[in-house]
């Protein structure tokens, strides 16, 4: 199957990005500053990432609140109109079908922002759902650029000054020059920065004018990745599964207090009876933060050990984190040894690498609530 290309493709390649297979796209990893550098200039500076291969869906109609009320535990009836929320989508098993970030457009409609590799069957799902007056579009004609970092809402501001105070998790809609923008401050670093929705047509000459910024330098799918992992923010396909509950994954803020049994509409979306049964009693299993002790990372896959030598669970995610400058890792472990403090070791290729629990985000979030 042939890869698809983002709007920004020609602007990568002219960049030097080192292009690698991503979710059925071909994608930058790194440019010629390699990862580090950029996930260090993020943290210190701007950095521009290429998020345009995640799915754009406009979800309108009479009651739609409704509808995706019944396919995941948001409360997206008390969401105001501009606002944004992490939203997932579960199944009967009260695993995660993926998640999202949905904002409330207008009195009937909202924007999902999904992931690329799960868009197709969000699609086919969301509307297997629909009712006959309600519909969804894919916005296959904008891009999305996400621009993160403590200089991104000075360098905003030099080219949009009403975008100077939009809040964490407010979005609302613009004009540069001709061009039609939707702008949310959300992203997945941990730092203050915003998410730009464009038309596909004008998302090179938007990202060469944020570029042109000297504070600004593109960033790729690598440092993107070691970001989040710092940020402690969980990634599908690694915290969150089909398999995996988002109380497992430690994000019970996800599941809306108006939706837990003692809410004001509770429960009424898929695998809500086993959700609710581990925010009484707990899960199995919790996902943890690890700091590595010396200097070998540890992978995904790889198994958790107590001090005895059994197995306890596995990494979801590892890498380096280059701003606490150590090798960290996010774990799913039985919750009595997540809970306890038995020393733990990872098998990294049969030899036994020493661990240390340690509290997330590794990096303190930065985002601005005005």
């Amino acid at each position: 199957m042939s890869l698809q290309h983002t709007p920004l493709d020609a602007l990568h390649r002219e960049l030097g990005a080192r292009m690698v297979p991503f979710a059925g796209y071909d994608m930058p990893v790194q440019y010629e500053q390699g990862i580090i550098a950029e996930h260090r200039h993020t943290r210190s500076a701007a950095g521009l990432f290429d998020v345009s291969h995640m799915g754009q869906f406009l979800l309108t109609g009479d009651d739609i609140a409704a509808t995706l009320e019944s396919l995941m535990p948001a409360d997206l009836h008390g969401l105001g109109e501009h606002r944004q929320t992490y939203a997932l989508l579960t199944n009967e098993d009260g695993g995660v079908r993926d998640d999202l970030i949905v904002t409330r457009w207008g009195p009937e409609q909202f924007l999902l922002v999904v992931n690329a590799a799960c868009k197709d069957d969000d699609r086919r799902w969301i509307e297997a759902h629909l009712r006959s007056a309600q519909s969804l579009e894919v916005l296959e004609e904008q891009a999305l650029l996400a621009l993160q970092g403590p200089g991104a809402r000075a360098m905003l501001k030099s080219l949009l000054p009403d975008v100077a105070t939009l809040p964490f998790l407010h979005g609302g809609h613009f004009e540069l020059d001709g061009m039609q923008l939707y702008i949310s401050c959300s992203g997945y670093t941990g730092e203050d920065g915003f998410e730009l929705s464009c038309r596909a047509a004008d998302a090179t000459s938007l990202a060469r004018r944020m570029l042109a910024a000297p504070e600004v330098q593109p960033v790729g799918l690598g440092a993107r990745d070691s970001l989040r992992l710092e940020a402690g923010l969980c990634l599908y396909g690694h915290e969150l599964a089909p398999a995996i509950t988002p109380i497992e994954a430690g994000i019970t803020w996800a599941v809306s207090r108006t939706r837990r049994p003692d809410g004001a509409r509770p429960g009424g979306y898929p695998g809500a009876d086993r959700i609710e049964a581990e925010l009484a009693a707990g899960p199995g299993r919790r996902r943890v933060g690890l700091t590595v002790n010396g200097k070998r990372p540890v992978r995904e896959g790889q198994a958790v050990v107590d001090d005895t030598g059994r197995h306890v669970g596995e990494i979801t995610s590892g890498g380096f984190g280059a701003s606490v400058n150590a090798p960290i890792a996010l774990a799913l472990i039985e919750r009595e040894t997540a809970e306890g403090d038995a020393p733990l070791s990872v098998n990294v290729r049969g030899r036994l690498q020493g661990v240390t629990r340690s509290k997330t985000p590794f990096v303190a979030p930065r985002y601005y609530r005005g």
